[in-house]
């Protein structure tokens, strides 16, 4: 199986960013931001938004390249857009805290609305 991350497996245009921000589930981590949105096509998709505020570029592409790992090594079940909005602190986290962060929300992420959580939200 190819390593590569195909073009197909990302977002591209600002709508469809736009598209998961609005009507997709957010979930807040130490490290990164997510957002979660099923979709009707085969695959996942994700999307990076790295802003300055994270760094120069140097900083905001390796952010991005760590969490194109993530998701090419831990790919969603099912067929979701994810967009992923990095915190500082994902620049100098061990790669373990990242995994575990990025599965823990997620499979929150991927639950039915109204599943589990406090007072069944």
């Amino acid at each position: 199986m190819s390593q590569k991350f195909p073009r197909s497996g990302r977002l591209h245009r600002r709508s469809e960013f736009q598209h998961v921000y609005d009507r997709g589930r957010r979930l807040h981590g130490r490290f990164m931001t997510l957002f979660v949105l099923p979709n009707d096509l085969a695959a996942s998709r994700l999307g990076v938004s790295a802003t300055r505020k994270l760094g120069r570029a140097v900083a905001r592409s390796r952010a991005k390249r760590r969490l194109r790992e993530l998701f090419r090594t831990g790919r969603p079940a099912g067929p979701v857009d994810l967009v992923i909005v990095p915190r500082r602190e994902l620049l100098d986290a061990p790669w373990r805290d990242l995994q575990e962060e990025y599965q823990v929300l997620l499979k929150k992420g991927l639950r039915p609305a109204g599943a589990g959580g406090r007072h069944g939200r």
